[in-house]
C-alpha cells in the first residue's frame, strides 16, 4: 500500500512523539484497491477531491485540471449555511458558526494499520476537529472518524456530529439499503437517487437495526448488478442511533452524510473534552455489489468481528424447543440428542433464574440472576457436567441491559431505570420490561457482576447468548444530570461498550452472540466484542433465504447464525421438508433451534449426515468468499449462491427453489468464484434422492461451470410419501 504523501507544495516538515507531520496540498490514501485523494493546504479548507479506483501519484497530480466541482471534505456549518453540513455546534458565547481550516497532518501505525490525520482548527475559537482515516495494506475497506475537541473556557453544544461525507457524482446511481421489522429483517431495497433528501435513520436507542440498517451501497452505473460496475458500499460503525442523510441537490453531486442521530441528543462538551465519533467505513468495488460485499466480510472478519478467524461450532438452542419450561432432565436429554447428532455446543436460553420472581414467563425475573432451584437443582454446574457426559460445550442466555419490575433488583433500585422525572415508566415485552440505564456507572458495573459472576464460578462457559429486547421507549435518565438529558442515547452506547470492554478484557475467548429480538443488533458497531449474531428470530427456512440474503451484503456468514427449526414453523406456520430447513441453515452458521424429542428417527439421521457433512464444508462456508448467484428478490423461482475457498481449490454451490409452478421452466444459473483453469469434482451434500444425480462425481472445469453452470433438477426423485413441492440442492466442489 501507497499511503504516501504527494506533494505539489511542501510548505513545513516537523516530527513529534509516534507521528509524522507534515503538509501538503494533495494527500493520497490507498486501500488495496481504492484512493481517496485530498487537498490539505494549511490555513484552508480541507477539499475532497476523488474517492474511487486505485489511481497513480501522476493522476494525483493531475487531478485538479481533470474538472469538476470540488467540495469540503468535512463540510462545517454557519459560514456557508444552504449546504447540507457534517458538523455543527453552539459556542459558549452562543455564537453557531464554524470556520475550520487545516492546521496539519499526521500519520502512524496502529495495530498494522496506517492511520492518517488531518487536524482542523476554527479560525477564532479554540475549537480542533481530528479527521482521521485507517488503511490496512491488505484491505479494501477504510475507516473514516473524527475527534472534536473543545478548548475554550466554557461548554460548547453540538448539535450535529457525522462520522463522515463523501461527494457521490450525480447520475445513473442507484442506492441498495435494507429495511424490515421483527421476524422480517434485512429486506433488500434498490431504488435510483433522484432530487431530494434520502433520510435512513434510527431512533430506537438499542435494538438499531430491527427496522433499518446503518448500511448501504451506491451502484454509480445504474440498477445494482451482482458481478458488474462501479460500486460504493458504506457501512456506519455504531450500536445506538444514527442517520444517514443523501441529499442530491442543484450540484452535480450526491452528498452522503453518515453518523450518530444527532435529534434529542444534544451534547455539550466542556473544556478539554473530545467527542469521537464512530467510524465510517468504505470500500470501493469495480466487481458490482458483490465485490464491495467481500471486501466488508474480509475487512470485517480480519478486524471488526471477535474472534472473526475462529471457527464457530454447531449448536442446540434450547428456545424453541421448550421455551421456559427448562429444567434438568429436559436440558440433559437435549445435550445428549444435540451430541448424538453430532453437534459440538449446547445453548440453555431463557428460564433458568429467578428466586422470588422464578422466570416461568417473559413478565418477571430480569435483573435477578440467580439459579431457579426448582428448576435446575444441580445449577448450572450440574449442566456443565452433563455437557461434558456428552462431548458437548455449554453456553447460556442472558438478557443483561435489561430488568422485569417484578424483580428484586428494581424493588431495590427503581433509580437504575431508563425513565424520566415526574413521570411513569413505560414497561415493554411481559407489560414490565425497562431499560437499566447504562449511563450510569453502578448499571454498568451491575451488568459487569452478571458476566463475572457467572464465568468466575463456572469457567467452563463457552458461549453466552446476550439479549436485548426493548429499546428506550421513554427519554430520561435518573442519572444524567438536567442539563445532560440529551446525553441519554449517546452515553448509554458508551456505558455499554465500557462495561463491553471490561468484559472483554477479562474473559477474551469466550463466544458471545449478540441477540436483540432477533436480528435487532446486527451492525458493525456492536460486533467488535461479539462473536455472532442472531440473524432473525423468524426461523423459516424460505423467509431466511430473503432474510439471510440481504444480511449478507455487509456481514459474513462466519457471524450469521442459521438454525434448523421445526415444522410447521413457530413463526409463520410454513411446513418445510428437513431437507430444505438444513440446506438452508448450512449456508450460514449453522445450528438447531428445535426440541429433538419431536423429531423422527429419520429426521435425526439425517440431520446427523448433514452436521458431518457442514464440519467438512465449514472452512469454506465460514472464511470463504460469497457469491450471490441468483436473487431471490428477482422472483425468478429459485435462489442460489455459493461460497468459494481464497484457494479456489474448494467451493460450496446452494440452489433454492422459492415457488412451485406446474410446468415452470427455472433459469441455469452459472458459477461464479472458481478458477477457469481448474477441474472440479461434484459431489452433493444431503442427499435424498434415490438415484445420484446425473453430475455426482463428475469432473468441470472451471470455465464451464461458470459460463454453463450445471442443470438442477425441479423436483426430487424420492419416496411418494416423502414428495412434496419443496426442492433444495447443496453441491461440494473440490478441486482434482
Amino acid at each position: 500500500m501507497n499511503l504516501r504523501l504527494i506533494s505539489l507544495s511542501l510548505s513545513a516538515l516537523t516530527f513529534c512523539t509516534g507521528a509524522h507531520y507534515t503538509y501538503a496540498e494533495n494527500i493520497k490514501i490507498d486501500t488495496q484497491n481504492s484512493s481517496l485523494v485530498l487537498q490539505a493546504d494549511k490555513g484552508k479548507k480541507l477539499k475532497h477531491l476523488y474517492y474511487g479506483g486505485k489511481i497513480s501519484n501522476e493522476d494525483v497530480n493531475n487531478i485538479r485540471q481533470a474538472g469538476g466541482k470540488i467540495f469540503n471534505a468535512y463540510p462545517d456549518y454557519g459560514m456557508l449555511t444552504m449546504p447540507e453540513t457534517a458538523l455543527a455546534m453552539i459556542h459558549g458565547d452562543g455564537n453557531m458558526t464554524l470556520d475550520l481550516v487545516v492546521d496539519g497532518v499526521s500519520t502512524r501505525k496502529e495495530n498494522g494499520a496506517d492511520i492518517r490525520t488531518v487536524t482542523l482548527k476554527d479560525t477564532q475559537y479554540p475549537v480542533t476537529v481530528k479527521v482521521n482515516y485507517k488503511t490496512w495494506p491488505n484491505e479494501n475497506v477504510m475507516e473514516t472518524w473524527t475527534e472534536i475537541t473543545n478548548n475554550e473556557k466554557s461548554p460548547v453544544t453540538l448539535t450535529r456530529f457525522d462520522s463522515g461525507y463523501l461527494p457521490i457524482r450525480n447520475g445513473n446511481v442507484w442506492l441498495s439499503s435494507f429495511h424490515g421489522n421483527w421476524g422480517n429483517e434485512a429486506r433488500l431495497t434498490e431504488e435510483p437517487l433522484t432530487r431530494g433528501i434520502k433520510v435512513i435513520k434510527s431512533h430506537e436507542g438499542v435494538r438499531n437495526s430491527r427496522y433499518d440498517h446503518a448500511e448501504v451501497m451506491f451502484s454509480l452505473d445504474g440498477k445494482p448488478d451482482e458481478n458488474n460496475g462501479r460500486v460504493i458500499g458504506a457501512a456506519l460503525c455504531y450500536g445506538g442511533n444514527y442517520k444517514l442523510r443523501i441529499d442530491t441537490d442543484e450540484t452535480d453531486s450526491h452528498h452522503f452524510f453518515a453518523g450518530i442521530n444527532e435529534e434529542n441528543s444534544q451534547y455539550k462538551l466542556g473544556k478539554g473534552e473530545t467527542f469521537t465519533t464512530p467510524a465510517l467505513a468504505l470500500a470501493w468495488s469495480d466487481e458490482g455489489v458483490g465485490g464491495a460485499s467481500r471486501s466488508f466480510h474480509k475487512w470485517g472478519r480480519n478486524h471488526r468481528l471477535a474472534h472473526g478467524n475462529t471457527p464457530r461450532k454447531v449448536l442446540l438452542n434450547s428456545w424453541e424447543g421448550v421455551y421456559f419450561d427448562i429444567n434438568e432432565q429436559g436440558m440433559a436429554n437435549m445435550m445428549k440428542n444435540i451430541a448424538q447428532m453430532g453437534g459440538e455446543l449446547f445453548v440453555m436460553d431463557d428460564g433458568w433464574f429467578g428466586v422470588k420472581y422464578p422466570r416461568n414467563n417473559d413478565s418477571q425475573g430480569l435483573g435477578d440472576w440467580i439459579v431457579d432451584a426448582k428448576k435446575l437443582p444441580g445449577g448450572i454446574q450440574g449442566l456443565i457436567n452433563e455437557a461434558k457426559k456428552n462431548n458437548v460445550s455449554f453456553g447460556i442466555w442472558i438478557e443483561p441491559e435489561m430488568v422485569n419490575s417484578r424483580s428484586e433488583l428494581y424493588e431495590k433500585h427503581p433509580e437504575y431505570i431508563v425513565n424520566a422525572d415526574k413521570r411513569n415508566p413505560k414497561f415493554g415485552r411481559g407489560k414490565t420490561q425497562l431499560n437499566l440505564d447504562m449511563s450510569n456507572p453502578k448499571v454498568q458495573e451491575i451488568v459487569f457482576q452478571i458476566v463475572d459472576t457467572l464465568m468466575t464460578k463456572y469457567p467452563e462457559i463457552d458461549y453466552i447468548k446476550w439479549d436485548a429486547n426493548m429499546d428506550i421507549e421513554n427519554h430520561g435518565s435518573q442519572y444524567l444530570p438536567a442539563d445532560r438529558q440529551g446525553h441519554l442515547y449517546i452515553d448509554y452506547m458508551k456505558g455499554l461498550e465500557k462495561t463491553l470492554d471490561r468484559i472483554r478484557a477479562k474473559y477474551p475467548d469466550v463466544t458471545i452472540q449478540a441477540c436483540a429480538s432477533g436480528g435487532g443488533r446486527v451492525n458493525w458497531g456492536i460486533l467488535p466484542w461479539f462473536d455472532e449474531f442472531w440473524t432473525s428470530d423468524n426461523t423459516d427456512a424460505l423467509q431466511r433465504i430473503y432474510i439471510q440474503w440481504g444480511t449478507s451484503y455487509f456481514f459474513p456468514a462466519i457471524a450469521m447464525g442459521s438454525h434448523i427449526s421445526a415444522a410447521p414453523n413457530h413463526q409463520t406456520r410454513r411446513t418445510v421438508p428437513i431437507k430444505y430447513r438444513t440446506d438452508v441453515a448450512m449456508s450460514g452458521r449453522l445450528g438447531m433451534e428445535i426440541q429433538p424429542d419431536d423429531m423422527t428417527e429419520t429426521e435425526k439421521a439425517q440431520t446427523k449426515k448433514a452436521i458431518e457433512q457442514y464440519k467438512e464444508i465449514r472452512p469454506v462456508v465460514q472464511f470463504g468468499d460469497l457469491y450471490r448467484l441468483l436473487s431471490p428478490y428477482d422472483e425468478k423461482g429459485a435462489a442460489s449462491l455459493m461460497y468459494v475457498a481464497p484457494e479456489k481449490d474448494k467451493a460450496v454451490y446452494y440452489w433454492w427453489k422459492t415457488r412451485a409452478h406446474r410446468n415452470e421452466i427455472l433459469p441455469r444459473v452459472a458459477m461464479k468464484g472458481l478458477d477457469p483453469n481448474k477441474t472440479y469434482t461434484v459431489r452433493e451434500l444431503n442427499r435424498i434422492d434415490r438415484k445420484p444425480l446425473s453430475f455426482e462425481g463428475k469432473s468441470y472445469s472451471g470455465k464451464f461451470l461458470m459460463e454453463r453452470g450445471l442443470e438442477m433438477p425441479v423436483n426430487h426423485d424420492v419416496e411418494k410419501e416423502m414428495q412434496s413441492d419443496w426442492s433444495s440442492r447443496v453441491l461440494y466442489l473440490e478441486a482434482k
